[in-house]
């Protein structure tokens, strides 16, 4: 049955299409069919409009709760960086919704959960940090919000407040919070000591879709800010929903860093400083996403997020294996009864 959200698309769509129709050229001559694409953790969710072999999509973003503006002013950046992203045929932003270029059916990380990914993976990452190279490389300050103390120690606390608190039940004693103070204290000490480049936020293979040819399609990139270079390559190699081999991580982030520095981004010359840094970066977004994941399921019903928390704590535990100065993590850990 469809909501009052679909019935206002629905009927906001046929002048969208008209609108649209000198771009799009001419349509096969068929019934045109409207279904479900996808949805994610916000109050965003997609249709696909298809009539014969050709498709398109819809982005419904309610406006009470969604700003779709960052959307299309970072499409635009990020097509200027000649990053490929979805073409914008028409935007409503009164109404809340976007008409948009279908980049395909199929993202990196469903390919991969499918298992077919053996004979063409390498080619699929190369050419995921060919693009997040060149979209650091038209980076530039003051275009985008910074990602600064204050935003990162606010996603930090989602930890506490939404995991610990609200998840485990339980709050932090007194040693917790000085190991807590110690610990926050420590990355954001690495992470503002990083370059600063344009950041996606949540640059993984959920976001990334399988090109028919050439570079994958990126989606998902209306939170972009400007802050620590380590943090796409961290999220597109420590991915959310899907655990590669320690190894093969650190391989592709070593690529990553060669190709990064070959096209002039300011990393560290010395890979094991960097490692340093992408290891405290990703304990930072580590952390944020278990308070995230929380928060979706208890404030938005959304319980199979949760799912994916054991990933995130074994990404925190090799952290701390690798890094004795995390210290005040692993005790942290342990003493919430989080290690294994």
């Amino acid at each position: 049955m469809m909501d009052a959200r679909e019935v206002q698309l629905r009927q906001w769509l046929p002048a969208a299409i008209a609108q649209a129709a000198p771009e799009l050229g001419p349509l096969p001559a068929a019934e045109p069919i409207l279904s479900a694409a996808s949805a994610d953790a916000s109050a965003r969710r997609y249709f696909r409009w298809q009539q014969g072999d050709f498709s398109l999509i819809i982005m419904d973003a309610p406006p009470e709760q969604e700003d779709s503006r960052p959307f299309v002013r970072i499409a635009e950046l990020m097509t200027e960086a000649s990053v490929r992203v979805p073409r914008i045929f028409v935007s409503d932003l009164q109404q809340g919704f976007l008409l948009l270029e279908d980049m395909g059916q199929r993202t990196f990380l469903e390919q991969i959960q499918a298992g077919i990914y053996d004979s063409w993976l390498e080619q699929l990452f190369s050419a995921a940090i060919d693009s997040l190279v060149r979209w650091q490389q038209a980076s530039r300050p003051g275009v985008l919000p910074p990602y600064d103390s204050a935003v990162l120690q606010r996603e930090l606390e989602l930890f506490p407040d939404w995991y610990v608190a609200r998840h485990l039940q339980c709050s932090f004693s007194e040693v917790d919070r000085a190991d807590w103070a110690e610990l926050c204290q420590l990355l954001l000490a690495s992470i503002n000591a990083e370059t600063r480049v344009f950041v996606h936020r949540d640059y993984m293979a959920r976001n990334l879709m399988v090109p028919a040819s050439g570079e994958p399609a990126v989606l998902d990139f209306q939170d972009a800010l400007y802050g620590p270079a380590s943090y796409d390559a961290t999220s597109l190699f420590a991915d959310a929903f899907f655990s590669w081999p320690e190894p093969r991580r650190d391989a592709w982030m070593h690529s990553y860093w060669q190709r990064a520095r070959a096209a002039g981004i300011e990393l560290p010359g010395d890979y094991a400083v960097f490692q340093r840094q992408y290891r405290l970066m990703g304990v930072q977004r580590h952390l944020k996403v278990l308070g995230i994941f929380a928060r979706i399921s208890y404030r938005d019903g959304k319980p199979r997020y949760l799912d994916d928390a054991p990933r995130f704590l074994a990404y925190l535990q090799s952290a701390c294996q690798a890094e004795p100065e995390l210290a005040p993590l692993q005790r942290l850990l342990a003493r919430l009864e989080l290690t294994p």
